[in-house]
């Protein structure tokens, strides 16, 4: 069954309402007797280890300790690697945004995991905004997303957008817009966000689909310019920029959930009793204030909803890559 965008908003509404009330419909929270480990497939000041650092830091009754362990390398697969051999004990646990569990199935021929039957969800955490941004090499007059399109018609040699790399979110995103536009735009893979801003501050790019924290002081400054963002509705941090359903193309729209896994076959009750924890951690004012520092909020979930995002996400960005053309990496 497929994921609606109806039910994607009925999960992040049921996720504020939880951030807002509490929790109450899971067995009694369980508390480790030894440390534990919260792996992250990034390295420390990436996206990933912020929201990581301020779960654990919420979480301190959960263990002796709960160590943030950073596994960055393979596009971040490392972690769910781990998770196969892991005690099923709640002692191992995996932060990760949602297209290494939904989107790389489709992205890698060989991947050391399977999304459905290697891990167990524990709960989302937070969803991520993107934003387009153009930088100097697009005129200033080009201040919508219908004009940026226009310019890049005329200019199809400029008309180029960068990721963070092949096969992941933002590439796709790009790449669904420039089919929804009618453009062929040249995709230019980075190793992470920020040579992708270096390039479009320097003009050698015209865009790129980017987290909203990785552009949001250029756009302050006025050095880049945001001309949509990709969520449902407006970022509280950029009032004044439209979303880019509003401007006319959904095809690119979409956010990120930062997800919490735990080994298959990890016992009921553990899972439920680390929802409960984190569910707690969702409510603290620190962690709150956190994650709107860096244009993200919170969006807790039971395990079977999280379950149920990562099938429909499976499904929908099954889609997408198809549709693109590409094939998989080796």
């Amino acid at each position: 069954m497929r994921f609606t965008m109806h039910r994607r908003r009925r999960l992040m509404a049921l996720s504020a309402a939880t951030v807002a009330t509490g929790f109450t419909g899971v067995a009694r929270a369980r508390t480790l007797d030894r440390p534990a480990r919260l792996m992250v497939g990034f390295p420390a000041g990436s996206s990933p280890d912020f929201v990581a650092r301020l779960l654990a830091e919420n979480m301190r009754d959960f263990a002796p300790a709960l160590i943030v362990d950073n596994k960055p390398g393979a596009g971040g697969r490392l972690p769910l690697e781990a998770l196969k051999t892991a005690e099923r004990d709640g002692s191992l646990m995996v932060l990760t945004p949602g297209d290494q569990v939904a989107l790389f199935p489709h992205v890698y021929a060989r991947l050391g995991y399977d999304s459905l039957r290697d891990i167990a969800p524990v709960s989302t955490l937070c969803t991520v905004q993107f934003l387009l941004v153009v930088g100097p090499l697009v005129p200033t007059d080009a201040a919508t997303v219908a004009d940026f399109v226009t310019w890049c018609r005329a200019n199809p040699k400029h008309a180029a957008y960068g990721s963070p790399g092949e096969g992941t979110r933002p590439h796709f995103m790009g790449a669904s817009f420039a089919w929804e536009a009618g453009l062929e735009m040249t995709h230019v893979p980075y190793k992470g966000g920020p040579p992708i801003i270096q390039d479009l501050l320097a003009g050698q790019i015209a865009c790129a689909f980017t987290v909203v924290s990785n552009a949001l002081s250029n756009v302050q400054s006025g050095q880049l310019r945001a001309l949509a963002v990709t969520a449902e509705r407006r970022s509280p941090l950029l009032p004044a920029v439209p979303t880019i359903r509003q401007a006319g193309y959904p095809a690119a729209e979409g956010v990120e959930f930062f997800e919490l896994f735990v080994p298959a076959g990890t016992p009921a009750s553990v899972i439920d009793g680390l929802n409960e924890k984190v569910r707690n951690a969702l409510q603290a004012a620190s962690f709150k204030d956190g994650l709107a520092k860096q244009g993200f909020e919170p969006a807790g979930s039971t395990p079977g909803e999280l379950g149920q995002l990562v099938r429909s996400d499976i499904d929908r960005w099954g889609a997408i890559v198809k549709q693109t053309g590409f094939k998989p990496i080796d």
